[in-house]
């Protein structure tokens, strides 16, 4: 039984993935390839290493944001995302390739040039990583192969694409629900809230690509950048998850028995 699983983007809102992975390895659902996008692209490629969900929540709750960000007045993003290359390299090792992971992972990118996504599943990987979760205008985009490349979520947050005939269930998880109650104050909100609705515009678009989905509601009540809730966002995948056990399950040997 192959499963795929595709990884939303959703900044602090995707540490829930990593609940939702230590829930798949409790219920015993063990994905056989990942497609993830910007937080979900670090949450799959960590996870694909052999790191624990526990693990890699500890990494992201010693992390300091003022450690990895450093301005870039001049360049097309205002931020380098040099400190967080060093990160990868120091975790992952400065020449990991998609090759040296346990699960095949797929790293999703926009190709601004061209206004395309665009896909990574072989040689360098962390390049691929980088660029899957640089935020346009705020971070500087990264070049490979003469593409300028930002995070992947602009016109694909769902990438569930990419698992079309790599396996037998296709498992999509989203971590950025809509919260429709939300009062737009300032213009930071008023920001998020036009980022948050475009990116959920093209999910809606894949939804019905997935054997089974799972967004976790309680997520909406999370900023973009409650990274100082991570206990809190990754027990919401888990519990969430852990939920949906039997349907999951049901899911699994329906598919083992056909």
């Amino acid at each position: 039984m192959r499963v795929g699983l595709a990884l939303s983007g959703g900044a602090a809102r995707g540490i829930a993935h990593l609940g939702v992975l230590k829930a798949f390895d409790e219920i015993g659902i063990k994905p056989t390839i990942i497609s993830g996008v910007s937080s979900g692209a670090i949450a799959g490629v960590f996870y694909a290493a052999g790191f624990s969900p526990d693990d890699i929540l500890k990494l992201i709750k010693e992390l300091r944001l003022y450690r990895v960000m450093r301005l870039a007045i001049g360049q097309v993003g205002i931020l380098h995302l040099d400190a967080v290359e060093r990160l990868f390299h120091r975790y992952l090792g400065a020449d990991a390739t998609f090759e040296d992971l346990g699960i095949p992972v797929i790293i999703s990118a926009t190709d601004m040039n061209e206004g395309v996504t665009a896909y990574f599943r072989s040689g360098d990987l962390i390049k691929p990583l980088l660029a899957s979760c640089a935020v346009p205008v705020l971070y500087r985009p990264v070049s490979i192969n003469g593409m300028l490349l930002n995070d992947g979520g602009l016109l694909n947050n769902m990438p569930i694409d990419p698992l079309k005939g790599n396996c037998d269930i296709k498992i999509g998880v989203h971590s950025n629900p809509v919260n429709h109650q939300a009062r737009i104050t300032t213009l930071r909100s008023m920001v998020e809230r036009t980022l948050h609705l475009a990116i959920n515009n093209n999910v809606k678009l894949r939804m019905h690509q997935c054997d089974f989905f799972l967004e976790p509601q309680d997520l909406k009540y999370y900023r973009l950048m409650s990274f100082g809730k991570a206990d809190e966002i990754f027990d919401i995948g888990y519990r969430y998850t852990l939920s949906l056990k039997e349907k999951l399950l049901k899911l699994v040997l329906k598919n083992q028995n056909f």
